[in-house]
């Protein structure tokens, strides 16, 4: 029987991809640019060729495969994302192995693992949020994630923070992702300041009043969404991850504690790091790709620690 997984964590801008085994080591991981320039023809084979190159660099034949990828997607297939440009892609059509596969939402994959492995272990309903390029969270019920009817659920990003206020790439107004994504952080001091290519950690770091006005913009916007998902769904905890966490206090407290002021008839739920970081994905990954071989069961046993796994970048 194999003794490893391919897992492969698409993202917009680069794939980061590993070898895991059934006892939860980290083979090998490396990183690849995502083509997505090139079209989601050759996105597709892209991922096609970082697989192949995986599994032959492991001991045999893997047990199977494990993707997590952006927009909507079933356990069988990529039926859309906007950013890539993909339509109904089989999962068979991302490797050429003649090996199980399961395909997951990268959100939902990365509360997954957070879930099995990470700050949720132990905990059966929190809210992951990590919070990047863009804004999207994981409802995780009863330790696996939840995606509602059609599997959009956790589009947190998109809840309507500020109705009347800046239009969103998705076409609403005054959305979460528009205020408090890295992204917005940096765009939004750069409009303000007229100058460019400001990132997001600067703008944290930053005493310059409109830094400091745009960051407590954001803060506020985190806060309010918030607030109406845990009057909504009372989650035992919120963790928050992607690399806008990395802020670690400037971030934790301020939102921490607007979140406390919000909610006056009720404690707040904790507020916590994600523990996995930009592994998330690629873990979670791996814990479809032992699914998908019929080993459920792999993982709640593992102690993970990927950043000493060799990294090929």
């Amino acid at each position: 029987m194999s003794s490893f997984v391919v897992a492969l964590d698409v993202g917009g801008t680069s794939m980061k991809g590993g070898l895991v085994s059934e006892s939860g080591v980290v083979l090998l991981t490396e990183r690849r640019p995502t083509p997505r320039e090139d079209g989601p023809a050759a996105v597709v084979t892209a991922i096609r060729d970082f697989i192949s190159h995986l599994a032959a660099s492991g001991d045999g034949i893997p047990a199977g495969v494990g993707l997590a990828v952006p927009g909507l997607v079933s356990e069988n297939s990529a039926l859309y994302s906007a950013n890539i440009g993909w339509r109904d892609v089989p999962a068979a059509d991302f490797t050429a192995l003649d090996v199980p596969v399961r395909l997951g939402h990268d959100v939902q994959t990365g509360g997954l693992a957070e879930s099995v492995l990470g700050a949720g272990r132990g905990v059966d309903d929190f809210l992951f949020l990590p919070i990047g390029t863009g804004i999207a969270g994981a409802l995780i019920l009863r330790g696996e994630p939840y995606g509602g009817a059609s599997g959009w659920g956790g589009e947190i990003g998109h809840i309507p923070v500020f109705p009347d206020g800046e239009q969103c790439a998705c076409g609403q107004f005054g959305c979460l992702e528009t205020y408090a994504s890295a992204a917005s952080v940096g765009r939004r001091y750069s409009q303000r300041a007229n100058v460019s290519g400001v990132k997001a950690e600067e703008v944290v770091a930053s005493d310059d009043p409109i830094a400091v006005e745009v960051w407590d913009e954001a803060v506020e916007a985190l806060s309010l969404a918030l607030a109406t998902y845990t009057l909504l769904l009372d989650p035992t905890m919120i963790v928050l991850g992607g690399g806008l966490a990395e802020a670690g206090p400037a971030l934790f407290d301020p939102v921490r504690t607007r979140l406390v002021k919000r909610l006056a008839f009720r404690d707040a739920p904790p507020l916590l790091p994600a523990a996995l970081g930009v592994d998330a994905g690629m873990l979670g990954a791996s814990l479809l790709g032992w699914r998908a071989a019929g080993r459920p069961e792999i993982g709640a046993g593992w102690t993970v620690n990927v950043r000493s796994a060799p990294l090929v970048s």
